[in-house]
């Protein structure tokens, strides 16, 4: 059986208990094939400096997740100033874990300063080293050293992964070789989405049957396009009276967006809510007339994924891997920062019926077949390292 060390802080932890969702799902499928470990190298500020978030929180280190194995280190940092030396830091910390643990490969999510720490794991070990993409850390590079340091992992990891080809084709522009690369998209949990009845959910939630409901599920940022949200829900109020906006989520952004919606005058139709359990993201996928992410960038958001398979149609820009997880037949896709596009395209899926199990049957990709894919390269690098060298 594989022994893959995963070295990575994009993973569920006491402070962020939803944040890197998608690398437990797909950790907890590979757990039942291989022995998997997690290292999770967490940030530590002096409580000082400590920026105001939960994430940065005391880590708790006897927080667990069913089935995948994970261990919580802290590493010593300062805001800013030793942004460029996290990753040789995390690295540092987790590498006498990781050397006990004696992985075959060692696998990482989020390029800098994960990847960059797994990289430097790995030659220590001589273990081979495979460092997925999954959007900010391709997107938004801070500082020059962190952009080097990112761009070392893409030229020296024996493999890359992207979340969508969009992003697979960034990796290669900043340096990535080509054949060293492959776009693996997102999958989501069909056991918890897929199609549910609407009037059944929105009993449950006490929305109104005659709604039109609109769902945004994800953090509140204002690069999502939530502005622009308001304010064309506000242009289409005017001529549909039953438009209700729900947006459930926490994030930075949520005073400058409640007061986008106090500007326009749209609080009884525009609800700002909290953010809801994972398992009631479905019920809200399953209430909705439609499903809207009018983000600035995306990699491949697993929140369109997820109303794909609950077989709700989808308003999203048109950026990142979007596209290639979207046609006409499961929505529409507008351009970024748009309010009026975003409005049309709004109303114009608002107006059409659309069939639940046809957009189901579009897109419904389990975990199980996303860790099928990383395995088959984990494997194919392990047998190629272990082969015998022969003699001339």
């Amino acid at each position: 059986m594989l022994k893959i060390a995963v070295v990575t802080a994009h993973f569920p932890s006491s402070g962020q208990r939803t944040h890197g969702r998608p690398a437990y799902q797909t950790l907890r499928v590979l757990s039942g094939k291989s022995d998997v470990r997690v290292f999770y190298p967490h940030a530590a500020y002096p409580s000082w400096l400590k920026p105001r978030s939960r994430m940065y929180d005391a880590l708790d280190t006897s927080y667990s997740l069913p089935d995948v194995k994970v261990d919580y280190y802290n590493y010593p940092v300062l805001p800013l100033v030793s942004r460029p030396f996290n990753g040789w830091m995390a690295a540092r910390v987790l590498l006498p874990h990781v050397r006990s643990f004696a992985p075959d490969l060692i696998f990482s999510y989020f390029l800098y300063p994960d990847g960059y720490a797994a990289l430097k794991i790995g030659k220590a070990l001589s273990v081979p080293v495979v460092a997925m993409g999954v959007g900010s850390d391709v997107h938004s590079i801070g500082d020059r050293l962190s952009a080097m340091h990112t761009r070392n992992v893409l030229r020296e990891a024996d493999f890359l992964v992207a979340i969508s080809d969009d992003l697979r084709k960034r990796m290669v522009a900043m340096g990535a070789p080509p054949e060293k690369t492959r776009a693996i998209l997102s999958g989501c949990d069909l056991s918890v989405f897929h199609v549910r009845d609407r009037l059944e959910a929105r009993q449950k939630l006490h929305i109104d049957p005659a709604a039109e409901a609109v769902v945004y599920i994800g953090r509140m940022d204002v690069k999502k396009g939530l502005r622009e949200l308001v304010e064309a829900a506000a242009s289409l109020r005017l001529l549909r009276p039953d438009l209700h906006v729900y947006m459930v989520g926490e994030g930075p952004d949520r005073p400058l967006i409640e007061s986008a919606i106090q500007a326009n005058n749209a609080a009884n139709y525009i609800h700002a809510l909290p953010e809801c359990t994972f398992d009631d993201v479905a019920v809200w996928m399953a209430a909705a007339n439609l499903v809207t992410l009018p983000s600035y960038m995306e990699g491949c958001p697993n929140v369109v994924l997820e109303a794909l398979a609950c077989g709700r149609p989808v308003v999203a820009t048109n950026v990142g891997g979007i596209p290639e997880i979207m046609s006409d037949e499961c929505g529409r896709l507008v351009p970024p920062r748009e309010p009026v596009e975003l409005a049309h395209a709004l109303a114009s899926v608002l107006d059409r019926t659309w069939n639940a199990m046809a957009i189901s049957a579009h897109w419904s990709r389990s975990w199980s077949a996303v860790a099928a894919e990383l395995l088959e390269i984990f494997e194919s690098l392990v047998s190629i390292r272990q082969a015998p060298v022969h003699a001339q």
